[in-house]
């Protein structure tokens, strides 16, 4: 199979798998209901975006929401950014979870590198969530309150949020391997409460030690009132022994555990805050992202139900840390009754075979992953299919990056050739993808399968026309509930407009390369912006910088990733050095080690170079995207106005690297 065209078709569904779609039974529920009926799934998609109001009231009453008050209307308010979802609905996203709860069913499922493997149930998962939030409650959490949560992807981190989230509390989560500065620049702006934090982990075989972080934590956070470690890397740890000594109102989880009371959920507007996610820090601090409870409650459910096609009976999977949207996405899934896995580690130790024996082991019908672990296992030369027994895999996602069409050749040569592969993409900035999985429909070499219900992507050129079989800015004609609220300390909401409305008022601009083919299928050509996703996590050029400028003999930086097919692409650093320092092994050393211990292992460059200066504009920001595009082989003149830079000559040196690269 492998070699063919972009456009190949390598998978159709069966009649019997379109019959058994929860997408088939809510268009023939439509019809009954609505009187309407559709011919295939692209008229589906234009009658959702042509009435989004009858769309999402269908979602509300087919998902069967339920509303401790009922809405008014649809849609308050229909303008972009500041659309009004259901207003005069109050709910909580949380009693949605337990809505579909199985007694005596798994409801996790959790393995890592730290300890052995975990199951819990739902009755199981009802009680911790029952004493964790009585516990909180104690602490003095209440409506609108934050906690924030160093956590790694383990049942605990679920509990805790759900927990949060059944007050009426605000959540928000960043992996451990997070270095303090990164988390500080996150956590801090949201002034939290309380603080849940993780003592310490093991990834790749190695043990770290989270405790002097949390105290930093603790000490650039003068709100927090509480600290709750999780006993993970040290099972015993406690009070007694001095373990906490170093933090200040410190408890275990147990000791949070120990509050009694029946689970209730406050019922909240529909705009409640739910939790905070947060963009990259490209150009500064990471941007703090506001989603509801009732605008991501309807989106997770429509995703979960109709594109995922999961329900009770399902193992739900995505590779990720709780530093990533696709963790909150994961939990969704618990909307539609479903199992979710958990895995807390390196995916590539001690092999590339650690996620398909999980896979194995769980009975998994649906793992998803990134593009980048696709091409890792490509580069390792397995085949998981061969090695290991995924009969019940059913479905097999990936996103963070466009998947090659050589990734697609992999999946049906070295996986299963009978497997429903759905290639995704959207962002955090709605906590969902804008296109990706359908399970009715075909899946063809190096493209998504189609346009998310409800989502009016559109590919925009130039002067923001719409194209078909062209690439072009990847926008979003109207409004969806997923969208932010607003980003925290923005009150006029002027960051809020110009992150994606500065180009077409009133259209949001994603900021990716998007093609829509005439056939409604997509192709997802990476970020117009510069933001560096590696291995499915986002970090800001910006948080890269205070890393690198850390360095005492570095003055200034400038970084960029560039996609390289079949890779996990390419990631130069361009330092200039302080005046009489030389960029010798030890410096090269120092900067990767600040790096890593900073923002992420993940973000370690390929390469350090040294530079004379980074070239800028005339208001000073560095020219990432020109450079990128320079050493992807853009034309120089292309690339960017000379006109507009402070120091046009900086750009030749990055044009003569390009040369040298490509000769």
């Amino acid at each position: 199979m492998a070699g063919g065209d972009r456009g190949e078709l390598l998978w159709s569904p069966s009649e019997e798998r379109i019959e058994g779609a929860t997408l088939t039974r809510y268009a023939r529920w439509l019809e009954k209901t609505r009187g309407l009926s559709f011919d295939g799934y692209h008229e589906l998609w234009a009658w959702s975006v042509g009435d989004l109001e009858a769309f999402w009231a269908s979602i509300w009453e087919f998902c069967e929401v339920r509303a401790a008050a009922p809405y008014e209307r649809v849609l308050g308010a229909r303008e972009m950014p500041g659309a009004q979802w259901f207003p005069g609905a109050r709910l909580n996203y949380a009693e949605h979870v337990f809505a579909r709860a199985r007694a005596g069913a798994p409801a996790m499922i959790a393995r890592s590198e730290t300890r052995d493997d975990v199951t819990v149930s739902w009755d199981e998962l009802r009680a911790q969530v029952a004493r964790a939030a009585a516990g909180l409650r104690a602490l003095g959490v209440g409506e609108g309150d934050r906690v924030v949560a160093y956590l790694p992807n383990v049942p605990e981190t679920v509990v805790a949020f759900l927990a949060v989230a059944s007050l009426g509390a605000i959540w928000s989560s960043a992996a451990p391997e997070f270095g303090a500065r990164s988390v500080i620049d996150r956590f801090a702006q949201i002034e939290p409460k309380v603080l849940l934090a993780v003592d310490g982990y093991r990834y790749g075989g190695r043990e770290f030690d989270r405790l002097d972080v949390v105290a930093a934590l603790q000490a650039e956070m003068p709100t927090l009132e509480r600290t709750v470690v999780l006993p993970y890397r040290n099972a015993g740890l406690s009070h007694e022994r001095g373990d906490l000594d170093r933090l200040r109102a410190a408890m275990t989880w147990d000791q949070l555990l120990a509050f009694e009371d029946e689970l209730t959920f406050a019922a909240v507007p529909f705009d409640h805050p739910l939790w905070v996610l947060y963009s990259s820090g490209t150009t500064g601090l990471p941007k703090a992202i506001v989603q509801g409870h009732g605008g991501i409650l309807l989106e997770q459910l429509k995703k979960g139900f109709l594109h995922l096609d999961a329900g009770p009976g399902d193992r739900m999977f995505w590779f990720t840390t709780t530093g990533w949207m696709m963790w909150n996405f994961l939990v969704g899934t618990l909307l539609t009754g479903a199992t979710i896995a958990l895995y807390d580690g390196n995916p590539g130790h001690p092999d590339m075979g650690v996620l398909w024996r999980f896979a194995q082991d769980a009975g998994l019908t649906c793992l998803g992953t990134s593009a980048s672990y696709v091409a890792a296992c490509m580069k390792a030369e397995i085949a998981p299919g061969r090695e290991h027994d995924l009969s019940a895999l059913r479905s097999i996602g990936s996103t963070g990056s466009p998947l090659s069409p050589e990734g697609f050749d992999w999946i049906y040569d070295d996986v299963r050739d009978d497997v429903w592969l759905f290639s995704t993409s959207g962002g955090t900035d709605v906590c969902t993808a804008f296109v990706g999985g359908v399970p009715t429909l075909p899946v063809y070499r190096g493209e998504l399968q189609a346009r998310a219900l409800g989502c009016d992507v559109q590919a925009w050129d130039e002067s923001g026309r719409a194209v078909v079989d062209q690439v072009g800015e990847l926008v979003i004609a109207q409004p969806m509930p997923s969208m932010p609220l607003f980003f925290w300390n923005d009150p006029d909401g002027e960051r809020y407009r110009a992150s994606y409305f500065d180009m077409w008022p009133g259209v949001w601009r994603h900021g990716d390369w998007i093609e829509i083919t005439s056939r409604g299928t997509a192709v997802i050509y990476g970020r117009s912006d510069s933001t560096i996703n590696r291995q499915g996590v986002r970090m800001g050029t910006s948080e890269i910088y205070r890393a690198v400028l850390a360095i005492s003999e570095v003055v200034d930086a400038l970084v960029v990733d560039i996609p390289r097919p079949g890779t996990e692409g390419w990631m130069p650093l361009f330092v200039v050095m302080r005046e009489g320092a030389e960029l010798d092994d030890d410096v090269r050393a120092a900067i990767r080690a600040r790096i890593r211990a900073d923002c992420s292992p993940r973000h370690v460059p390929d390469e350090v170079y040294e530079i004379a200066e980074v070239p800028r504009t005339l208001s000073g920001k560095a020219l990432e995207i020109p450079v990128k595009k320079i050493l992807m082989g853009t034309p120089p003149d292309r690339a960017a106005s000379r006109e507009s830079l402070a120091n046009p000559a900086a750009l030749d040196w990055f044009v003569e690297l390009a040369a040298r690269l490509a000769a």
